[in-house]
Order: structure tokens, then sequence, then C-alpha cells
């Protein structure tokens, strides 16, 4: 028989507008950190254990978020948040 005992998700997240928007960089990476907010305060939520490993601006405005987070709410996650 077998059991999980650890699991998590690493993931890699894109937060961009549509092409051709029309506004500023400054404007979309604003946009892009209000949905970051909005996306945390989901995993918040939740119950959501994570962990943004990093956060990284691009040149077009959009923001690459690498992020782990817990797998389900049975499976410790301890070990992958130290």
């Amino acid at each position: 028989m077998k059991r999980v005992k650890a699991a998590c998700i690493l993931q890699t997240l894109v937060f961009m507008q549509k092409e051709d928007c029309g506004f500023s960089r400054e404007q979309i990476l604003n946009m892009n950190r209000q949905e970051i907010v909005r996306y945390k305060n989901s995993l918040d939520h939740t119950r959501t254990r994570y962990q943004i490993v990093s956060e990284e601006e691009q040149e077009d405005g959009s923001i690459i978020v690498r992020v782990r987070k817990q797998y389900n709410d049975r499976a410790d996650v301890a070990e992958y948040f130290q």
C-alpha cells in the first residue's frame, strides 16, 4: 500500500494583458500587480499554503510569478516551505 506523505505544486504563472490594449507599460504593470494581489487573496481565502518563489517584471509589462503551493489539504507541505 502507498500513500502520499508530502506534495506540492510548483507553478510558473504569467500575468499579462491583451496585446494592443492601448495602455502604457506602467498602467499594464499596475493592472498585473492588482491581478496578482487578487490571486494571492484567493489562495488566502481557500487557506491554500503557498510561497512566492519569484516575481519578475518583463519589458512588455507582464509579470512572471513562480509559486510553490499546497497540492491538497491532506498532504503535508512543511518540508517544501523551509
